[in-house]
């Protein structure tokens, strides 16, 4: 009996000193983060880049990217599950050191948080029974979009009242598929999602053509983890693994994994939307 309970001691104690990772990995950078050992990450639920799994745990094209990153930095992950309204002040309050959800890069966002640099394009796609790909092939028509998106002042311009505004993609899907609309303009990764759940039936989704009339067409917008600008040593460190995770090919792999296209991972340099 002795000899049983001395060596549960044994097994206790050498599960909570051992680390996760073996005591001779060899971080690539020396950084600090909100808890030490960690990435702490404010996930934001935005399927397929973010969302979080039965066992409270982020998953998603973004989640995997910062798996990789910890593994370089010999880190875990810790997920603090957010909405999107309080994404962005999990990071600035510090209870985070980065947030994800496809979060695009923009100039405002850089008054308070660093950006990272771009992790993918989230690119403009058309929905339509016959799989289009030319806005050429609409005018005229009936189409949709959803409001805030990158391309509705542009589509606005092209398609005039023929446009349809919607309040979020599952009502705008709906009219697609019950064919009062011609077809419809919304997030390449949105319509992969919706098609995983079976919402989509009958329509394809095809990354569009690029249209000199959508700037959204030839310059998508690009993915982004937010970051303390209280932490440049971090920001710094997050940059180079994702440069050396472009270059190997494994956000490419990540994104393919997910249902997207691996050319989403060619993100042209740095830009922010205005």
């Amino acid at each position: 009996m002795r000899i049983t309970l001395l060596a549960s001691v044994l097994a206790t104690t050498a599960m909570m000193t051992v680390p996760a990772y073996a005591q001779d990995c060899k971080p690539k950078h020396e950084i600090t983060t909100a808890d030490k050992g960690f990435i702490t990450v404010g996930a934001v639920t935005f399927a397929p880049f973010s969302y979080i799994d039965s066992s409270g745990n982020v998953q998603g094209v973004d989640a995997d990217i910062l798996a990789e990153i910890a593994k370089m930095e010999c880190l875990e992950l810790k997920t603090l599950p957010t909405d999107a309204a309080a994404g962005i002040q999990t990071v600035v309050s510090g209870r985070a050191d980065v947030s994800t959800g496809a979060w695009y890069r923009t100039k405002a966002r850089t008054r308070v948080v660093n950006l990272s640099a771009p992790l993918y394009l989230d690119q403009m796609a058309l929905f339509s029974k016959e799989g289009l790909v030319e806005l050429g092939t609409l005018e005229g028509k009936p189409v949709g979009s959803v409001q805030g998106n990158l391309w509705v002042a542009d589509l606005q311009k092209v398609f005039g009242e023929n446009l349809k505004l919607y309040p979020t993609s599952v009502a705008m899907h709906q009219d697609l598929v019950a064919g009062r609309l011609a077809a419809a303009f919304d997030g390449y990764s949105t319509g992969m999602s919706a098609i995983k759940q079976g919402t989509l039936s009958g329509i394809q989704v095809k990354v569009m053509d690029a249209d000199d009339r959508i700037a959204a067409s030839r310059e998508a917008g690009q993915g982004t983890f937010p970051m303390s600008k209280k932490n440049e040593a971090f920001s710094a460190a997050i940059d180079a693994d994702i440069a050396e995770l472009h270059e190997s090919g494994k956000i490419a792999e990540i994104l393919v994994k997910h249902g997207l296209e691996a050319s989403a991972a060619d993100t042209g340099a740095p830009r922010l939307i205005e």
